[in-house]
């Protein structure tokens, strides 16, 4: 189990955008990774209305299993590891595993685990590296139909992130056009908002 702060800056861009991007940082398609996500709820959208989102994202060698909660600034993501092998059985029927540390948040939420159900899934094409300022990563992503790009920066400090995050849209000639989370836009997509 581990808990972690995120802090995140955000804009879709168009696939110039993107293209121009991938060239400012001289990025080569070896350097990307896949990652597919698998979001869950309640048909009534208790962990939404909540301004929570669960997932189980799969990559290459393993899986995690998040719940975002929301904090005063960002959100509180806890997260268990599980390998593929593990994990599998879980996504074929549909469910989430009944222990660990999101099981018991989900838990102190008044939330049944019984009650979730898989909603949504989206498949991104992700670019993840370190600035001085914080992580970036350049997504394509793939959900019911849509497909969009999107640049993010996490950063420790919100408002330190800003205007680094605002010079660096600034820097790459990149129209800030506001990005909802991956979650909120599968879950729109999926006519579920």
């Amino acid at each position: 189990m581990a808990e972690q702060i995120e802090i995140e800056l955000k804009t879709l861009l168009t696939y110039e955008e993107y293209q121009r991007c991938i060239d400012y940082w001289q990025l080569r398609a070896a350097q990307a990774f896949t990652q597919s996500n698998s979001y869950f709820d309640t048909p009534d959208f208790k962990l939404k209305n909540l301004g929570c989102g669960l997932r189980i994202r799969t990559l290459a060698n393993q899986a995690e299993l998040t719940l975002k909660t929301p904090l005063a600034e960002g959100l509180l993501e806890t997260t268990d590891h599980y390998s593929l092998a593990e994990i599998q059985p879980y996504l074929k029927q549909k469910t989430l595993p009944k222990h660990g540390a999101v099981a018991k948040k989900l838990q102190a939420l008044g939330i049944e685990l019984n009650e979730l159900r898989l909603l949504a899934e989206l498949t991104t094409k992700r670019y993840q590296f370190n600035l001085e300022i914080g992580e970036i990563a350049l997504d394509e992503s793939w959900y019911h139909q849509q497909h969009d790009y999107e640049l993010e920066l996490e950063v420790a400090d919100y408002n330190k992130g800003k205007l680094a995050f605002e010079k660096l849209c600034q820097q790459l000639a990149i129209t800030y056009k506001p990005a909802t989370n991956k979650i909120a836009r599968a879950f729109q997509a999926y006519g579920l908002s």
